[in-house]
Parts: structure tokens; sequence; C-alpha cells
């Protein structure tokens, strides 16, 4: 069995919508390059202007 991995020592993001940091689900591992926001409400929200 393989040893589990500290929630710690995941990549994080910043959230496109909120700007709160958020970290790697194993849900997002094929796609991990594309997913910016931390949730289904921040995305329905949209991108903050920058």
């Amino acid at each position: 069995m393989a040893k589990p991995v500290k929630k710690a020592d995941l990549p994080t993001k910043a959230c496109a919508a909120c700007g709160r940091p958020f970290a790697w689900r194993k849900k997002w591992a094929r796609d991990w390059d594309n997913v910016k926001f931390c949730s289904d409400r921040c995305r329905k929200q949209g991108e903050r202007p920058a």
C-alpha cells in the first residue's frame, strides 16, 4: 500500500474568483493545470477583473 501524502505537501493555487488558496484534489489529478476555481459557487461567479 502506498504511503499517504500529507495535505501540507500537496500543490496549491489561488482561486480566480475569491483569491483564497485551495489544494490539489484527486478528482482534479488529470486536469490540474486547467483548474481555476475552488468551488462551483466561485466558478459560477466567474473571474475577478485583475
